[in-house]
């Protein structure tokens, strides 16, 4: 799912035992397909705590493209207010290094997440992974720019230096640009907006935009990265109350 910017618009088990190479990779393989399902499927384990109790975001990032320490602090107090997770919540960082490329598409980026991501769904701990890339969205234009995309059950994708060249551009702060792209992106993974046509208040979802909030102001609203929004915001768009009792319906706060 995209966050787009547009000129008028926008996560081991690691089992102690006597195995055969096969099984050790069956097991490894069995990790991993919980984290590369479908958009959307694991709302309900990311926000109750009925499966999982605890929840560990890792952040891999490009070196130099950390983001914001304002950002990473901001987006746990996000978390906290929407997630049932008694356990508790872990931030993880992981630096990585891939090759320079300009663009990159989400083929690319899942294969990127296969080599580089260490923190998988296991046990009581749900896991989702978060890169900050270097790179731009193959689909970018001239006048249209990706923000960020979530892309699997528990994975999403910010494009860090598209929003940092939007910070020396435009002038907009890159605190609102980056926590406006991670929380927009997250409630994604939580199924908003009626992503699996679950939402007890599905008739607020903008057709028109698919997976997008008809209430104008609201962090899933489909312009809620609107060009001329970022020029005057001082302030992250919160999620309104639709949106919310959505979230509490699948076990959320």
């Amino acid at each position: 799912m995209r966050l787009n910017y547009f000129i008028t618009l926008f996560s081991f088990l690691f089992i102690l035992s006597c195995s055969s190479d096969d099984d050790s990779n069956n097991n490894a393989n069995n990790l991993i397909a919980e984290n590369v399902k479908s958009l959307g499927v694991s709302a309900s384990d990311l926000l109750s705590n009925n499966t999982y109790s605890s929840l560990t975001v890792e952040f891999a990032f490009t070196k130099g493209l950390r983001p914001k320490q304002e950002t990473i602090d901001a987006f746990r107090v996000f978390l906290e207010e929407r997630i049932n997770k008694p356990g508790g919540i872990v931030f993880v960082e992981t630096e990585i290094t891939t090759p320079f490329v300009g663009t990159q598409s989400i083929s690319e980026i899942r294969e990127i997440e296969a080599e580089q991501r260490n923190h998988y769904t296991v046990g009581d701990d749900i896991a989702v992974f978060i890169y900050f890339t270097h790179a731009r969205s193959e689909g970018d234009t001239d006048i249209t720019k990706t923000l960020g995309t979530a892309y699997y059950n528990t994975s999403l994708v910010v494009y860090e230096q598209t929003l940092r060249d939007l910070n020396v551009s435009q002038g907009y702060d890159l605190f609102i640009l980056e926590e406006t792209t991670l929380q927009h992106e997250f409630s994604h993974l939580l199924g908003l907006v009626n992503l699996r046509n679950d939402d007890i208040h599905g008739n607020h979802e903008d057709t028109a935009h698919g997976n997008h909030c008809i209430i104008e102001n609201c962090l899933m609203y489909y312009t809620s990265n609107n060009f001329s929004s970022f020029r005057n915001r001082n302030s992250v768009p919160i999620l309104d109350p639709l949106c919310i009792e959505d979230l509490q319906a699948k076990g959320g706060k």
